[in-house]
């Protein structure tokens, strides 16, 4: 009982009280997050629409999500985290709302774009809220929580949205909507501003400073992650696209999708408390790498399966990977963004799984009808096997510029913040002198 409880102190002890209101308001909306674990099979079955026509609508969610991270991390860095993450709440109710009552294939495809605008562009102001609020020493941890808290209520919603389904599939917009209300609440009520005003080269009235799309670009460290990030997102996302369709082909029900699904919350949820313990000290690139060698072989399998027991062992074998990649992702994420860039860092790399989820489906779907099914999931193993390959190969450039970002004594290069020129008696009214660019998901 005392290494229990030791262990569960270790594991939740320590964290400041607004990363334990964002972690709920997490978990209340990821409880009722119903709509895109079920918009591939509502869409062909429920409202009669082709294959290609669903994954068109998916797509434009994508590509929705792309605008709304590109945007909602610009305005997390200007505007501020608190009142981007309440207007994309708050315009994400209302959009999924619309998207349920949505009949006409325009209006249905429409309503995907703008309900991925805005439920897209919190997520930039969320994670650069959570670097906020956490110390460096305690993220590894803090996003293991809040990891669990998502797949807590994903676990939950797959199972019970299979069975809110049989009562009309409206209720499942409806419930997401308000789950998203609640978030919204959460944050307005509990959670004050974090964005701190930045020192150094950021301009002194509070703002981010200028070029710094021009930093992101010049980052090539940094982009080459990004990179690899979305390649692996496209395999992933396939679970969404093409693992319901695939899964109706074989005679199963969706609430037979939904349960087959739910175990890879539940897995998330038994064992992702244990993984920061595991992996702690180890090589990121390492663990990165095996993380989308064994994400590959699980999603290769699908190839295989026929019965939902083979279609379950599939989902237990990938989830392991998404299991080692999160931490380890996340806090990378976090040591490679400049803090006064925070947010955009954020929003870019949330842009590698926009784009993911807009060409997930539209691939996916191609591939599987013109190469076939196996096709189709032998490449997602090939796609992890050279993901592994690469995450040995840049690692080590990706430790050195998170140790310069650590290190006020290194040179960090090529992250350099272009400031626009003001007069004299401007400059002299800033804050102070330029300091070093620091990183503090």
């Amino acid at each position: 009982m005392r290494t229990v409880r030791g262990w569960f102190q270790h594991t939740t002890g320590g964290l400041p009280r607004a990363f334990w209101y964002l972690w709920t308001g997490t978990l209340i909306n990821r409880l009722g997050s119903f709509v895109l674990v079920f918009l591939a099979i509502y869409l062909t079955q429920e409202r009669g629409f082709s294959a290609s026509a669903a994954g068109l609508v998916i797509g434009l969610w994508g590509v929705g999500g792309a605008v709304g991270t590109t945007v909602g991390g610009t305005l997390a860095d200007r505007w501020g985290r608190r009142p981007t993450l309440l207007t994309a709440h708050l315009g994400a109710a209302t959009m999924m709302l619309a998207l349920g009552l949505a009949r006409p294939l325009w209006a249905v495809a429409l309503g995907a774009l703008l309900l991925g605008m805005f439920a897209e562009a919190a997520r930039p102001a969320f994670g650069a809220m959570m670097i906020d609020v956490v110390p460096e020493k305690d993220r590894l941890r803090a996003f293991s929580l809040n990891y669990w808290a998502i797949n807590l209520g994903f676990a939950c919603a797959a199972v019970l949205a299979g069975f809110a389904a049989q009562a009309g599939y409206l209720l499942l917009f409806v419930v997401d909507a308000a789950t998203t209300l609640v978030t919204a609440l959460i944050i307005f009520t509990r959670v004050r501003e974090t964005r701190s005003v930045p020192t150094g080269p950021a301009r002194s009235d509070g703002r981010a400073p200028t070029g710094a799309l021009r930093t992101i670009l010049s980052d090539r460290v940094y982009l080459g992650f990004v990179a690899l990030n979305l390649f692996a997102a496209l395999v992933f996302l396939q679970h969404i696209s093409m693992l319901p369709i695939a899964m109706g082909d074989s005679g199963l029900s969706p609430a037979t999708y939904g349960s087959v699904i739910a175990l890879n919350g539940v897995l998330i949820v038994v064992g992702q408390l244990f993984v920061p313990r595991l992996i702690k000290g180890r090589s990121r690139s390492h663990v990165l790498a095996l993380a989308a060698l064994v994400m590959g072989i699980g999603f290769g399998l699908t190839a295989f399966a026929h019965a939902a027991w083979f279609y379950g062992l599939t989902v237990l074998v990938w989830t392991v990977g998404e299991m080692l990649n999160s931490p380890s992702n996340s806090t990378l994420i976090a040591e490679l963004s400049p803090a006064e860039l925070r947010g955009r860092y954020q929003g870019v790399f949330s842009l590698s799984w926009q784009v993911a989820g807009a060409a997930a489906p539209v691939l996916g779907g191609l591939v599987r009808e013109h190469a076939g099914n196996t096709t189709l999931w032998l490449g997602c193993a090939v796609v992890g096997g050279v993901m592994a390959v690469a995450h040995l190969v840049s690692g080590p450039a990706r430790e050195r510029r998170a140790a310069q970002l650590r290190s006020p004594s290194l040179p960090v290069r090529p992250v350099t913040v272009v400031r626009t020129p003001v007069p004299e008696a401007a400059e002299a009214a800033a804050t102070g002198p330029a300091g070093p660019v620091r990183a503090n998901r």
